[in-house]
């Protein structure tokens, strides 16, 4: 999994690619987490244009950002998403309660 992380004031944009699957998801969950917690990161877009598969493990540590992050007033919004990736987004649930938007520049004009 490539990942690519960008601070722009409470906002942490983070670009991924690979497979978002069981054998990233903790080193992810760590690093997101991590980021979050030290910079005091209100908002989060992730940009999944590069991912091409998503599993429930993956699922996990959008979901986990998204609990944090709502909690405290904060929002998520998932951009990018390739066709198979957003097809497995849409059966999880995970579009219901998590704002998708098609590139990043709309992303941050929402948060702001």
């Amino acid at each position: 999994m490539h990942l690519d992380m960008e601070y722009q004031q409470d906002t942490l944009v983070v670009r991924l690619g690979g497979d978002m699957d069981i054998g990233v998801a903790d080193k992810l969950r760590i690093t997101l987490d991590k980021a979050l917690t030290e910079k005091k990161i209100k908002h989060l877009v992730l940009n999944l244009a590069r991912v091409t598969f998503i599993d429930s493990s993956g699922l996990g540590v959008i979901l986990g950002r998204y609990k944090r992050l709502h909690q405290a007033g904060g929002k998520i919004i998932l951009v990018g998403a390739q066709p198979q990736v957003r097809r497995i987004l849409e059966l999880s649930g995970l579009l219901q309660i998590i704002e998708e938007l098609p590139d990043e520049n709309q992303a941050m004009t929402k948060i702001v």
